[in-house]
């Protein structure tokens, strides 16, 4: 390890990310990867979107029994 370095020409937060703006990886099951992946294709839809489409649903289900 250099005692000195020179970080005269570096750009303070050029890496940085926002928490808002990070996306956590969600890992699924084959059989469900799968399965939601055909249904996107014949929704024409990415499989981001009717992942999502089923979470909020599922949230808007669950919202009702959670005071």
């Amino acid at each position: 390890m250099k005692k000195q370095y020179n970080f005269s020409k570096g750009i303070k937060g050029k890496f940085y990310i926002s928490e808002e703006e990070i996306q956590l990886p969600l890992y699924l099951d084959k059989k469900n990867q799968d399965f939601y992946t055909k249904l996107a294709k014949k929704q024409n839809r990415s499989l981001s979107e009717v992942i999502n489409i089923l979470l909020s649903k599922e949230k808007d289900l669950l919202s009702q029994f959670i005071p």
